[in-house]
């Protein structure tokens, strides 16, 4: 019994300071202060947004998408946490509507809101002890507000070990990458789109299922594309999705892995 005892010290112990989770949002307070003292000193933010994607995608795509791969890269990195996935976002303008807010179910805040957003999550996260703050944006319309808050923000920490990181390859991996492993498989640019096409909504149903309807797809076979679709997402299938989703975490593992090198 006193073995019994002591050897489930130990194993609740390894549990305590290794928690399974890579979600900040899911640890307690003490096991992520365990986390970051073993080694967890990556912290991962990152960005979606709450916008139309058609008739035939939710409007959080983005947001269920960015946790799952954020996931994903924090995994491979093997030193790393995922932020709660930040949803509010720039999407246009309010008065008059402009970019998606044309279309019911949008969000937006404006640019400047949002940097500041960004600023209070990343000192919040500096507080906690991370030393690399890395930006994943899954939106391309925020990207240079990321690129401006981590430069600002790295220069003022300068003379410290923190380092901020707008990872803008994990975008242009989700879009220019994933283009072109598709052209390769025979895809044209006109399917391909930019957004809601055969790439956006490969991603989605690779993720969750759940973020298609598969009835409203036939209906973006109407010339022109329903409002608010770039691309023909007829031909979208998870099997292209899963192609995509590992050019992506390749691409934003290596693009952290060498920002950290050199710090």
């Amino acid at each position: 019994m006193r073995l019994f005892i002591i050897t489930l010290l130990v194993v609740s112990g390894t549990a305590f300071a290794q928690p399974a989770s890579v979600f900040l949002e899911e640890l307690t307070s003490p096991e992520l202060t365990a986390a970051i003292r073993g080694g967890k000193t990556t912290i991962l933010v990152p960005i979606g947004g709450t916008e139309q994607n058609g008739p035939h995608m939710v409007l959080g795509k983005h947001n269920v998408r960015v946790k799952l791969l954020a996931g994903r890269i924090a995994r491979e990195l093997g030193n790393a946490l995922v932020a709660p996935v930040i949803a509010y976002v720039p999407e246009g303008g309010v008065n008059p509507p402009t970019g998606h807010m044309r279309y019911p179910g949008t969000i937006t805040v404006p640019s400047d809101v949002y940097r500041k957003v960004l600023e209070s999550a990343a000192r919040s996260l500096k507080l906690a002890g991370f030393r690399t703050i890395v930006f994943l944006g899954d939106s391309g319309d925020y990207q240079k507000d990321n690129e401006i808050v981590a430069r600002q923000l790295d220069r003022e920490w300068a003379g410290t070990q923190v380092r901020v990181v707008a990872t803008v390859e994990y975008y242009k991996a989700a879009t220019v990458g994933f283009a072109k492993d598709l052209r390769q498989r025979g895809y044209n640019d006109g399917e391909i789109g930019i957004h809601a096409g055969l790439a956006d909504t490969s991603l989605s149903l690779a993720v969750d299922p759940r973020l298609v309807r598969p009835a409203e797809l036939q209906s973006t076979q109407k010339t022109p594309a329903p409002p608010g679709v770039s691309g023909d997402p007829r031909r979208a299938t998870a099997e292209l999705g899963n192609a995509g989703i590992d050019i992506i975490v390749t691409q934003s593992v290596a693009a952290i892995r060498a920002a950290v090198a050199q710090r």
